[in-house]
């Protein structure tokens, strides 16, 4: 393993879109007793839960505290290696590392800076390093990015288009010396993106001690190439209706970097939803996504289901998770085809 001498970008790699295939999962393990307070335990049991649906499609593998694998395998089960390393948090979208291919085939890891959204918790020592520690195990290159950016901020198509939020990326709380257009070389040079999409807003509630100041995974997902799935609250009485218009014109506003306006897919969560249904993983075949028996549930799945077609809807637990600021994309993180994760062992 060596630290690459160049941008992903510059060398030829960038980032597979969420729906290529997998070797499998990386999760990491509930560890900050003080996010969950009374609801460790559930956190646990959701976590586990969540697992054992990807494990159903792809290995998974969990990082967890020293001292933590067997409790991972007594609450997981099958599918689901442990791998002990020092980790503060439990989100492995934001604080693990992101993977990128080049035309060959090979596969690299991109390590971005970590300050636990905005310094909201301490210690993150161990997950800033987490991405690096990641690679190392794997025995992959890695690139280091100079700049700090969580995995859920953002979403590629695997076609040079890459789409975030302007609430995420430009609060000062991340890059304080960094312009818009700062950011856009970055996310360029290291996601092998040629063109970014700026959304507003992210989820209105994505704010406060577990929040993420608007990440993009908590309103619209990529379906497929120039197709993205938008969550579009119809209750008037919603901030978040006044959000997803204008997020919807950002979206249809922007070519992406095929030359494609956007086709946009609203679906609306329900008033009484407590999850957020975006904020879903694609497994190999599969949707997890979380759910909280709202009355609107079944209607907002069937809509997700067409649009998935060829893979299975899969509920999990979600209320647990969005306590803890999140959902399944949020504590989930791919691994393309081409990684071997035997020398993890297992």
């Amino acid at each position: 393993m060596s630290q690459a001498p160049q941008t992903p970008s510059a060398l030829g790699f960038a980032m597979p879109a969420e729906w290529e295939p997998h070797a499998g999962c990386l999760m990491q393990w509930p560890s900050r007793r003080e996010l969950w307070g009374d609801r460790f335990a559930q956190a646990e049991q959701d976590y586990a839960e969540v697992a054992r649906a990807v494990a159903c499609f792809e290995p998974v593998v969990m990082v967890c505290s020293p001292g933590k694998a067997q409790t991972v395998r007594d609450l997981c089960g099958r599918g689901v290696t442990p791998l002990e390393i020092p980790i503060n948090d439990s989100w492995a979208r934001d604080s693990g590392p992101v993977f990128v291919r080049d035309a060959a085939g090979s596969i690299a890891a991109v390590s971005f800076g970590f300050n636990a959204w905005g310094n909201r918790w301490h210690p993150h020592d161990d997950d800033a390093r987490l991405g690096v520690t990641i690679a190392e195990r794997l025995g992959l290159d890695v690139f280091r990015a100079p700049f700090v950016l969580e995995g859920g901020s953002f979403m590629v198509d695997g076609e040079g288009t890459v789409i975030t939020t302007e609430q995420c990326l430009l609060d000062p709380n991340r890059n304080a010396t960094w312009s818009r257009e700062d950011l856009e070389r970055g996310l360029r040079d290291h996601l092998g993106a040629t063109t970014v999409v700026w959304l507003p807003f992210g989820h209105s509630l994505d704010v406060g001690p577990a929040g993420t100041d608007g990440h993009i995974d908590g309103v619209a997902a990529y379906v497929a190439p120039g197709h993205v799935m938008l969550e579009a609250p119809t209750d008037p009485a919603s901030i978040d209706t006044v959000r997803a218009l204008e997020n919807l014109a950002a979206l249809e506003a922007t070519p992406d970097a095929q030359g494609r306006t956007l086709r946009v897919t609203r679906i609306d969560p329900g008033a009484e939803a407590g999850v957020s249904l975006a904020n879903h993983y694609l497994a190999n075949g599969a949707v997890i996504v979380p759910v909280d028996g709202n009355p609107d549930e079944g209607r907002a799945l069937a809509e997700l289901g067409a649009l998935h077609p060829d893979r299975e809807i899969v509920g999990v637990p979600g209320e647990t998770l969005a306590f803890g600021g999140g959902g399944p994309h949020c504590i989930t993180q791919q691994i393309p085809r081409g990684v071997d994760l035997s020398v993890l062992g297992g």
